[in-house]
């Protein structure tokens, strides 16, 4: 079993003592929290390492460093090899700005795109309008229906009954 698959085992096992886990969680969001804040004072830099070292240089637990990697992969430049990686392997945390805002506003992690460091990279109204991209991407939107009666929607000025309605 992987690094990976131990931390997913703990962070989401659903037979653990639930303060256990939320105990987990709100350490881990503290820490999570930290490390993007530092990330975000350089947000062009690439930062690179083993998965033990990056642990070690942001003060976070093996397991920690693994949950961190899980939760920013799909933020990258390019994705980490994390259901294969180990302590040593090599990962990069070069992220790309706008998808790591947007990713953690669908995370509903306001913890962490309200970060103070976000305002140094994006004005306020850029990250509203990423904000509203992002909610808007979840948002589904039926199509008007259109009854028989109605006007066709192709323009013709026949009811849609008599125009594609027909035998549609």
């Amino acid at each position: 079993m992987g690094i990976l698959q131990d931390w997913r085992n703990k962070a989401y096992n659903e037979k653990a003592n639930k303060g256990d886990l939320q105990r987990l969680w709100a350490d881990y969001f503290k820490k999570e929290r930290d490390v993007y804040a530092e990330l975000l004072k350089e947000p062009d830099t690439e930062v690179k390492g083993t998965v033990s070292g990056l642990a070690e240089k942001y003060g976070l637990s093996l397991e920690y460093m693994v949950g961190f990697l899980d939760g920013i992969n799909d933020s990258l430049e390019t994705e980490n090899p994390i259901e294969t990686m180990d302590e040593n392997t090599e990962v990069s945390l070069a992220f790309n700005t706008e998808k790591l805002y947007k990713n953690m506003v669908a995370a509903g992690a306001d913890w962490l795109y309200g970060l103070e460091e976000w305002n140094s990279i994006f004005p306020e109204e850029k990250r509203k309008e990423l904000y509203l991209e992002q909610k808007k991407s979840g948002t589904v939107v039926k199509e008007k229906k259109v009854y028989p009666n109605d006007p066709c929607p192709c323009g013709s000025g026949k009811k849609y009954k008599k125009c594609h309605g027909k035998n549609a």
